[in-house]
């Protein structure tokens, strides 16, 4: 990304004097012929045997000139205002989605979308996408709690537990109890997260928070999905 090069304060406010010095002189000398022009107009109308050839000439020369000048002056602007709009980094676009959209949304009554090996893998995937490393799917029969592993850019041991479950299905405390009783002890977690499609109970949030368990549901997710919101270790 190319960001604007900052110039000193002195350099710039030199270079509007001298422009203004510039605008100043021309818009006289603009002033000055066409008095002189109308001067000569004048003369030539007062004075019956005058052709009026030679005023008309410069009066349109005068004209010429000033049409010059103010399409100068316009140019300089354009022209100005089109390298601030270059010198403006554009936004990032967000990140192309991993998940169907209808994971993880309110309206969704079920997990129909994506079966729950699916949703490890897309799991794994956002990881994989948002700069984590040595990223494994490891859930199954003996995961012991854990169905995805990984390296969070800042460097930090990251398990995280998916649970693929309807709208109507809330991840409860005893599956927290059981997650919570591995994923430090057998998986040597720095970051222990629990990633659902739905929502959490509260005794399961309470039981997360005195074992220090992110708990991610469907809005959350939604967003990190979507490139709207954060990643679990974000936050």
């Amino acid at each position: 990304m190319t960001m604007p090069v900052r110039r000193h304060p002195a350099v710039e406010r030199r270079r509007r004097e001298t422009f203004d010095l510039r605008s100043t002189a021309l818009g006289f000398g603009l002033v000055a012929l066409v008095l002189w022009g109308v001067a000569v107009t004048f003369k030539s109308a007062v004075r019956p045997h005058a052709h009026p050839l030679g005023a008309l000439l410069v009066l349109f020369a005068l004209l010429l000139l000033s049409a010059a000048a103010i399409r100068s002056k316009w140019l300089r602007r354009a022209a100005r205002r089109a390298a601030l709009e270059a010198a403006v980094p554009l936004a990032p676009e967000p990140p192309a989605p991993v998940l169907p959209a209808t994971v993880g949304a309110p309206e969704a009554a079920d997990c129909a979308d994506i079966d729950p090996l699916a949703f490890e893998d897309a799991v794994s995937e956002l990881c994989r996408r948002d700069g984590c490393s040595d990223v494994q799917v490891v859930g199954g029969v003996g995961d012991l709690g854990a169905d995805v592993l990984a390296t969070t850019p800042d460097g930090r041991r990251l398990v995280i537990q998916c649970k693929c479950y309807g709208a109507g299905h809330k991840v409860g405390s005893q599956d927290l109890q059981r997650f919570g009783g591995t994923c430090y002890a057998v998986h040597d977690a720095d970051l222990a997260v629990v990633v659902t499609t739905s929502e959490f109970t509260d005794p399961a949030l309470d039981y997360a928070t005195q074992c220090a368990i992110l708990c991610f549901d469907g809005a959350f997710l939604g967003a990190w999905n979507n490139g709207t919101g954060p990643a679990p270790w974000e936050l």
